[in-house]
């Protein structure tokens, strides 16, 4: 029989742990693991309301920054023509992907050995302080720093993926992961319509903000400081929220006078003696298994080719339109990418699960991404249109293009594959920035001139990535 104050129960018999029946003293993933079980499947609405938080202030200073790098970088005066601003555009877009890839082994590091808390705080104190000095920086050096420790300091996907499944019960873990994926959609519809409606407000709003002002010399300073400030009650609301994270080696509160308490330290000695005895069936390793590894191959080609489309879109919105761009301004960026950001947070609400669930993973991969060649190879031809009829199509496209890429990546990453997209995340900004700038310098080219090439490049990136899926592994083992 279990010890009476063992932090685990164990189930010698059918080789699976049990609910704790009692915490140790000191240890808060007991204590927050004794509170899930009391609430009888309930769904934590408070910590889940501080996942919905946090994730939204990480997803912010990503989405925002679409409408208005194209003009910050003009601004900056770095590019020496026109057709090279993309190219640093990209490079500021890797900066923020290329820190967090560096830094989220570390971090990862640090959430299992002092708590995810402490990661989360950090992420988010990193946010209000490195999102507010890139809205007043005033060269191009500046901005990448800036970007970078941005990223750098930041560990909160990981550690937020952690907490959001050890708040729940098992009955509700569904609603913790879910809350990522939703926070991420709301952030596609409120960063753009920060970073658009609110970057040169002097010239926007002159009776608000005249010229001579803070936000004219700072014209991208208005949108990163309001993010920063939506992160400041985040970050307060952080310090009232319990650890997730098991400690064991803190030292019980026993009472001496009581032998059997002594039973609660030599339960925790024992744990890994009783574990060694099973016999667990072990996955095959993952360089072995095709499968998984497809799986990855996917999901990391995918999450390139999904930031690469990201920042070429809004090049290509902003570009003048005699190098192929539609030549409009931070404000009707913001509304296309605002109005196509809903239309994807309610079919991701109401459709994505119960599609997914009807066709399975595995067609939820490939065809989408048939659609998404077709798709993409279009976009050329709606520079051709105007008023009515280009806002309709490109909302429509957009929207039909978030939905695409979000149907694919439900179920596929795990750790090893979420670093992986985390480099092919920092790479994509820079490469789409090298292929948009060639595009506009091929602008007269008689072999896939201009954007041809731009759209046709995120075109084959999706066809890349979708080659696999139709290859010699079963169905049954690639959904699997």
């Amino acid at each position: 029989m279990p010890s009476a104050g063992s932090c685990m129960e164990f189930d010698h018999a059918h080789a699976a742990p049990l609910l704790p029946s009692r915490s140790v003293d000191g240890c808060p993933g007991c204590l927050l693991q004794q509170r899930v079980a009391a609430r009888n499947g309930s769904p934590p609405a408070k910590e889940l309301s501080f996942v919905a938080l946090i994730s939204l202030c990480s997803a912010l200073p990503i989405s925002s920054l679409f409408p208005f790098i194209y003009f910050m970088v003009e601004d900056f005066n770095i590019a020496k023509s026109d057709t090279m601003v993309a190219t640093y555009a990209g490079y500021i877009g890797s900066a923020m992907m290329l820190g967090r890839f560096i830094s989220s082994a570390f971090w990862g590091i640090v959430a299992d050995q002092y708590g995810r808390k402490p990661v989360i705080l950090i992420g988010t104190f990193s946010i209000i302080i490195f999102n507010a000095l890139f809205g007043f920086c005033t060269n191009f050096w500046m901005a990448l720093m800036a970007r970078f420790l941005l990223g750098l300091c930041n560990g909160i996907l990981g550690a937020m993926k952690a907490y959001s499944s050890e708040i729940c019960s098992k009955e509700n873990q569904a609603s913790g992961v879910s809350m990522l994926t939703t926070t991420w959609a709301v952030g596609l519809i409120l960063g753009p319509a920060i970073g658009g409606y609110l970057t040169q407000p002097s010239d926007k709003y002159p009776a608000i903000f005249p010229t001579g002002s803070l936000f004219d010399r700072f014209p991208y300073a208005l949108p990163c400081l309001c993010i920063s400030a939506f992160a400041v009650p985040a970050l307060i609301s952080g310090f009232f929220i319990a650890e997730s994270l098991h400690n064991h080696k803190l030292k019980p509160k026993i009472n001496v006078m009581d032998p059997s308490a002594y039973l609660e330290i030599e339960k925790l000695e024992d744990d890994t003696s009783v574990m060694s005895n099973l016999k667990i069936e072990k996955d095959p390793p993952l360089w072995k298994n095709i499968s998984a590894l497809t799986a990855m191959y996917i999901y990391c080609v995918w999450g390139l080719h999904s930031m690469a489309y990201s920042e070429m879109f809004s090049w290509w919105a902003v570009s003048s339109e005699h190098l192929g761009g539609l030549g409009f301004s931070t404000s009707q960026v913001a509304d296309v990418l605002a109005i196509a950001g809903t239309i994807f947070f309610l079919f991701q609400l109401f459709l994505t699960p119960r599609l997914t669930k009807f066709f399975g993973a595995l067609r939820m991969v490939q065809v989408p991404a048939a659609l998404t060649i077709i798709l993409t190879s279009l976009y050329p031809l709606f520079s051709k249109l105007d008023g009515v009829q280009l806002w309709c199509v490109l909302v429509l496209s957009q929207s039909l293009k978030l939905i695409l890429s979000t149907s694919r990546q439900r179920g596929l990453a795990n750790g090893v594959s979420t670093s992986i997209m985390s480099l092919c995340k920092a790479f994509g900004p820079s490469i789409a920035g090298f292929i948009f700038s060639m595009g506009q310098v091929r602008i007269d080219a008689s072999f896939l001139p201009g954007m041809w090439m731009v759209f046709g490049s995120v075109s084959i990136l999706a066809l890349v990535a979708a080659v696999p899926s139709f290859g010699h592994l079963s169905m049954k083992s690639l959904e699997k």
